[in-house]
């Protein structure tokens, strides 16, 4: 079939590119700008509401509660469609494949690592909390 797509290519005189990724994708993360939940005098801020990133590449997001409202963390639909490495917390890392949410207090702190597999918007907030604006997206391209 690609042989096929290729003598095709050329035959309309156009070029195919390919392009594949190479080499460990979980390594050299790019770390993307600190979340910080629970800004503000109401404790319902959050210091980056959108994040834009590419499928294939690698990233680290520290995430910090800074608030005193608890936290429960969630972003179900952004982690179905991207391949979790760990998550580092407490001074350990945790190796799981998957993640349903993160609970913090006031004084949480998680760093999770992770690769995008599938383009899309995909939400994330802290459940019961989104409509104070403890909520933000994922932007997958």
């Amino acid at each position: 079939m690609i042989r096929i797509t290729i003598a095709a290519a050329a035959l309309l005189g156009t070029s195919l590119s390919v392009h594949a990724a190479g080499g460990d994708l979980a390594t050299q993360p790019i770390a993307l700008d600190r979340l910080e939940i629970g800004q503000g005098d109401t404790g319902f801020g959050v210091s980056v509401s959108e994040y834009q990133m590419q499928t294939g590449q690698a990233y680290s997001l520290q995430i910090n509660a800074v608030g005193w409202h608890e936290c429960n963390w969630e972003a179900p639909s952004f982690f179905k469609n991207a391949w979790l490495r760990k998550i580092e917390a407490g001074g350990m890392e945790i190796k799981v494949p998957s993640l349903n949410e993160l609970e913090m207090s006031s004084d949480g702190e998680a760093e999770l690592y992770f690769v995008p597999i599938r383009p899309g918007t995909y939400k994330w907030g802290c459940r019961g909390l989104e409509d104070r604006g403890l909520t933000g997206v994922f932007i997958v391209q």
